[in-house]
C-alpha cells in the first residue's frame, strides 16, 4: 500500500429513545402477541437510560465512509421477527442509504449500521421517520466536525464476563441456557462451547494525539440490564460512558456487537445474585482502555468491499416438527404409572435423601422389626424408592417436553415467516471495511462464536473483528454442524445450513479484494 494522506474524521451522537413513556410497549397484531410471554402483554414503556445513534464519518479525499451504531435489538427486522423486533423498519437500510446519498453524497456501499442487540421487549426507538431524520442529522454534524486523524487497532482479552450458553450434552445434543428452559440433568452434561474473549478496538486520534473516537467490538448478548424489562442501552451504555470519561477530550465511544449469538453474561442466569450492567460495563470499559493503549495510531488508508449474498431458507421445518411431536408422544406415554403428587413427593424425597438408610423412622425401629421378622419397613422403602424414582423420571420427561414445546412453537413461527417471504432464498449484505491494518467483517445475522473465530483465523490482516447484527437481520446463523444437535440457536433459525459455506466464501472474496487496496 502507498503511504496515504491523513484521513479526516468526525463524530456525532443523537438520542433516539422512544418518547412515548407510559404507552403500551407492544402495539402489534394478535398473531404476534401469541409469540410474546403473557406477562409482557400489558407492559408499558419505561426508560432506565437513553438510547443513542452514534456516527463516525471518515473521508480519505476520494470517498466518505460512515459507521453508525444504534442502541437497538436489530436492523430491518419487522417481517423477519413478525413485528416482535419492530423498531427498525424492513426498508430502513435502503431508505437511509438513499437519504445519505442525497443529503451527504455518501455512496450506499460506504454506509454501515450496527445494532447493539439490546434486549428489552417492545418498542425502544422513536418513529421510523425520526430515525431516518436523526441518522442524517448525526452524519451531517459529523461531517461538519471533521479533522485530520490517525488510526490504529489494538486488542485486549476479557474472559471473566461471559459464558457460551450452549452446553454440549453426552447424548450428542445441545442445550442452551435460557430463562424459559428448565436446566438439564447435571449428569448428562459434557462440556461448554468456547467464547471469544478478545476486545477489539479501533482508535481514532486527532493529529495532536488526543482521542476523537473509539470503536470497540465485544461478543455478548445484552441481557444484564433487562431484569425490569425497561428500555436500556445495557452494558455498552455504561462501557461507552466509562471510556469517554477516562479518555476525555470529548471522545465518542461506539460499540459494535461481536460474534455473540451463543454468548451471554455469566451472571444473567444467576438466580441468587442479581446481574448488574454497571459492574459488567465498567469492567469491559477497562479492557477497552487496555486495548486502546495497545493501538498505535498511524496514517491509514480506507477501503470498503461488499457482496449481496442469496442465503437459503430452511426446508426441513415440517420434518423437525414431526420428529419433535413424535418424541412428545413418547415422553407423555413414559409418565404413565406416576403415582405421587408433588405434595406427597417432596416430603418423601427429603426423607430418603437426608436419611437413606433409615428414612421412615429411627434405626432402632428398623432393627426391632427385622429382629421379629416384620418386613414392612423394608418393603415400604422399596415401594417408596420406586415411586420417587418414577416421579423424578416423569419430572425430567415434563421438563424435556417443555423444552420441546418451545422448539415446536419457534419452528412453526419461523415457517410462518418463510411462508410470508414466499421465497426459498433471501438476499443480504456481507461487508468488509479496511482501515489501515484493521478489517472488520459485517454479518446481517447473529453469528456464533465458532463462525467469528473462523473468520479471524482465515483473515490475512493483523486485526480482524466481526460485527454481527449489522446492515440487516436474519436471526441466528449457527454453523452447519450444529443443526442436528438441536440447540436453541439451531431452532431459532430461518436459514438452511448452506448459509455457512456461502458466507465464508463471500468473506474470503472480500479479503482478497481488500488485500488489493
Amino acid at each position: 500500500m502507498t503511504t496515504p494522506a491523513p484521513l479526516l474524521a468526525g463524530t456525532a451522537k443523537i438520542d433516539i429513545t422512544c418518547p412515548d413513556v407510559g404507552a403500551p410497549a407492544y402495539e402489534v397484531s394478535e398473531k404476534t402477541m401469541e409469540h410474546i410471554p403473557r406477562e409482557l402483554w400489558d407492559k408499558k414503556i419505561t426508560v432506565d437510560d437513553p438510547l443513542y445513534l452514534k456516527a463516525l464519518v471518515l473521508d480519505d479525499g476520494t470517498k466518505k465512509y460512515v459507521l453508525i451504531t444504534m442502541d437497538t435489538t436489530a436492523i430491518g427486522a419487522r417481517t423477519i421477527t413478525q413485528d416482535i423486533l419492530g423498531d427498525s423498519a424492513d426498508d430502513f437500510m435502503p431508505m437511509l442509504r438513499q437519504r445519505l446519498q442525497k443529503d451527504c453524497g455518501i455512496a450506499g456501499e460506504c454506509v454501515t449500521v450496527c445494532a447493539s442487540h439490546t434486549h428489552p421487549p417492545g418498542r425502544l426507538l422513536c418513529s421510523d421517520a425520526e430515525q431516518l431524520n436523526k441518522a442524517s442529522e448525526a452524519v451531517q454534524r459529523a461531517i461538519q466536525n471533521m479533522v485530520p486523524v490517525r488510526i490504529g487497532a489494538g486488542s485486549a482479552h476479557q474472559a471473566g464476563l461471559t459464558i457460551n450458553r450452549t452446553i454440549m450434552m453426552k447424548d450428542g445434543t445441545d442445550y442452551s441456557l435460557r430463562a424459559c428452559n428448565p436446566y438439564p440433568p447435571e449428569e448428562d452434561i459434557e462440556a461448554l462451547r468456547p467464547v471469544d474473549p478478545e476486545v477489539c478496538v479501533l482508535r481514532v486520534d486527532r493529529l495532536d494525539g488526543t482521542p476523537l473516537a473509539v470503536v470497540y467490538n465485544f461478543a455478548s448478548h445484552l441481557l444484564v440490564g433487562t431484569a425490569g424489562w425497561n428500555i436500556t442501552a445495557d452494558f455498552p451504555g455504561v462501557t461507552s460512558a466509562h471510556v469517554e470519561k477516562m479518555l476525555g477530550h470529548d471522545v465518542l465511544a461506539l460499540f459494535t456487537q461481536g460474534a455473540g449469538g451463543d454468548v451471554q453474561e455469566i451472571a444473567q442466569m444467576d438466580n441468587d445474585h442479581p446481574a448488574w450492567e454497571a459492574g459488567f460495563g465498567v469492567t469491559l470499559g477497562q479492557s477497552v482502555i487496555d486495548a486502546h493503549r495497545n493501538a498505535r495510531p498511524t496514517e491509514a488508508a480506507l477501503s470498503v468491499a461488499s457482496e449481496v449474498i442469496a442465503f437459503p431458507l430452511r426446508k426441513d421445518i415440517s420434518n423437525e416438527v414431526a420428529a419433535l411431536r413424535e418424541e412428545q408422544a413418547k415422553l407423555l406415554a413414559s409418565t404413565r404409572y406416576t403415582n405421587l403428587d408433588f405434595k406427597t413427593f417432596l416430603p418423601l424425597y427429603l426423607k430418603y435423601a437426608l436419611h437413606p438408610q433409615h428414612p421412615q423412622t429411627h434405626s432402632y425401629r428398623y432393627l426391632q422389626a427385622r429382629g421379629t421378622g416384620n418386613p414392612n419397613f423394608d418393603a415400604l422403602d422399596v415401594r417408596n424408592r420406586t415411586a420417587i424414582a418414577k416421579y423424578l423420571e416423569s419430572l425430567q420427561a415434563m421438563e424435556k417436553m417443555a423444552r420441546n414445546e418451545e422448539k415446536i412453537a419457534t419452528l412453526l413461527r419461523h415457517q410462518e415467516v418463510i411462508d410470508t417471504l414466499g421465497t426459498t432464498e433471501v438476499a443480504a449484505e456481507v461487508q468488509g471495511v479496511r482501515i489501515g491494518d484493521c478489517v472488520y467483517i459485517t454479518a446481517p445475522m447473529e453469528v456464533l462464536t465458532e463462525t467469528g473465530l473462523t473468520v479471524k483465523k482465515s483473515s490475512p490482516f493483523p486485526h480482524t473483528f466481526v460485527a454481527s447484527d449489522t446492515n440487516g437481520y436474519l436471526h441466528y446463523a449457527p454453523p452447519a454442524s450444529y443443526y442436528p444437535r438441536g440447540g436453541y440457536e439451531s431452532t431459532e433459525c430461518l436459514l438452511d445450513p448452506e448459509w455457512e459455506p456461502r458466507f465464508h466464501a463471500a468473506v474470503e472474496r472480500i479479503f482478497v479484494r481488500l488485500r488489493g487496496t
